[in-house]
């Protein structure tokens, strides 16, 4: 399909080795990072939702956006002229455990978009099977999909490093799935995703050749990685592997300590599921703290062992880390490179965390004490059984000459906690008051640096399956009206103070809303 407006630059497929076999047969593939695969057509794809944002960075005018061949593209039915579709191959760690070969099971590339001199990787979710699927459909349903869609966004628009998404398209296709693994199948309305990123290689990238002793591989994957992905350290020399690790460690928590910023869990942090540029990939069983619980993870798969909980992910982020030094390991000459890197992501944390903490709690300067004073609020909001973000948010109005607890009154879930939480909560905030008129900020420029580190309006995950709901009744607008209030996350929107309430009582236990599946 030719759209002159559009310059495809597929350096991933041109420069590193492919799969001597196509199509999407399920296989071992050795030897190749990516294996030409096309998109499965589906029976009427139509535009649900895109992104004003992404489709102008991506050159996509309004016309475009609303014709029927951008449905047809971004459904699976039709290329542009210059794309090249493709299914990239790695391996990783699931859970803690090698799995070997996984690779792109539902995801295909169609191509590298330039545009307005920057790369951007668009990929497919849900467009069919491909030598990756191990069994699977390669599809996607409307629910996962509408969550991945908003999430995207969402993240961005809050500040956390991301994968963005284009466009949501309905398939007009049933796809079978046991969304709760319990041996009853149900038909769904499937939907197809394009995400959009710079680049799609993770960790696991690495790995897979790694594990095979392919060194001449990754040596291959390393290079192409810091050529096309990393231009700055072009003139760096014998020290780019260095600098290049060093740069992924450090993203790495960059993207982190934003998600804890903002009461982020990602739900399924294998190592295949982390981006070597520091962005949030693979959309899952994520979720939103709502009663502030550090133990709290919103993936089903993971309720027992719960090893990728709110409160661990730094901490499984350097395990993820160690994995990929270990994987990289054969193109250093010794450890001590790999391990100052290691140091480098727990020294960057540590900054980003202190960083976040004096905006979050509007203190102008990390002081000691500091650090104790947040976590002494965090255990109150966990024993309180406090909302995350409106108890954060509520901090900004609380006078520090007269702290009450009148301004955090919204954030509570249960009224006995309160009572049991309050006589410590307000020799808190006396302590906090005093730290802040210590500060010397004025009023407004407290109030203004809270605002712009505790969100309003976050992704929860009630507000996402209302949306959901009304989408698998024929009604879209839940999605784009979400959508919208997303963009403006830190801002008081006036008419849309119900996308800032705390969960209600029927989303405590509902599927969808308290846990999710890997199911999609």
């Amino acid at each position: 399909m030719n759209n002159a407006n559009l310059l495809f630059d597929n350096r991933f497929v041109t420069a590193l080795p492919g799969d001597a076999e196509t199509g999407p047969r399920r296989r071992e593939v050795l030897g190749a990072a990516w294996s030409q695969v096309t998109p499965t057509p589906v029976a009427a794809p139509v535009l649900l939702a895109h992104s004003p944002e992404v489709a102008a960075l991506l050159g996509f005018d309004e016309a475009m956006l609303r014709s029927p061949e951008f449905a047809e593209v971004f459904g699976g039915n039709a290329l542009y002229e210059g794309m090249r579709p493709w299914a990239a191959n790695y391996g990783g760690h699931q859970f803690g455990h090698w799995a070997g070969q996984l690779g792109d099971g539902r995801a295909i590339s169609l191509g590298e978009l330039i545009a307005d001199g920057r790369r951007w990787e668009l990929q497919l979710k849900g467009a069919g099977p491909t030598p990756y699927s191990r069994g699977a459909d390669g599809r996607a349903v409307l629910r996962s999909s509408i969550r991945e869609f908003l999430c995207s966004e969402a993240m961005h628009h809050l500040g956390v490093p991301t994968t963005r998404a284009l466009s949501l398209v309905a398939t007009g296709e049933a796809v079978v799935r046991d969304m709760f693994y319990d041996g009853h199948p149900q038909a769904e309305p499937g939907a197809v995703v394009c995400r959009v990123a710079p680049s799609f290689i993770r960790f696991g990238t690495f790995e897979l050749p790694a594990s095979r002793g392919d060194v001449a591989l990754l040596r291959q994957l390393a290079e192409f990685c810091i050529a096309r992905d990393f231009p700055e350290l072009a003139a760096a020399g014998e020290q780019r592997f260095v600098q290049w690790f060093e740069l992924i460690c450090t993203r790495t928590a960059v993207m982190v300590a934003h998600w804890l910023r903002v009461g982020f869990v990602h739900g399924v942090m294998n190592t295949d599921n982390m981006s070597v540029l520091g962005l949030t990939i693979d959309y899952g069983p994520y979720g939103w703290v709502e009663n502030y619980d550090p133990e709290w993870t919103p993936n089903t798969t993971d309720a027992q062992g719960r090893r990728y909980r709110f409160g661990t992910q730094m901490q499984v982020a350097y395990w993820n880390l160690v994995r990929l030094a270990q994987a990289l390991s054969p193109l250093f000459e010794d450890a001590a490179p790999l391990q100052a890197g290691l140091d480098a992501f727990r020294e960057r944390f540590a900054v980003e965390e202190r960083a976040a903490l004096v905006a979050k709690l509007g203190l102008g300067e990390f002081r000691d004490g500091d650090e104790l004073l947040m976590e002494q609020f965090r255990e109150l909001l966990h024993e309180g059984e406090m909302d995350m973000t409106l108890a954060f948010r509520a901090l900004a109005e609380v006078d520090p000459a007269a702290p009450a607890v009148a301004p955090l009154e919204e954030a509570f879930y249960s009224p006995g906690k309160r009572e049991q939480v309050l006589p410590a909560l307000q020799d808190w905030l006396q302590r906090y008051g005093q730290r802040v008129l210590a500060a010397g900020q004025s009023v407004a420029a407290r109030r203004r640096a809270m605002q712009a580190a505790n969100p309003r309006y976050v992704l929860r995950n009630w507000l996402a399956q209302e949306a959901i709901d009304r989408a698998e009744q024929g009604d879209f607008a839940g999605i784009t009206d979400l959508l919208e209030v997303m963009r403006h996350p830190y801002d008081d929107q006036p008419g849309r103070e119900a996308y800032a309430r705390k969960r209600p009582e029927w989303a405590r236990e509902r599927a969808g809303c308290s846990m999710l599946s890997c199911s999609s």
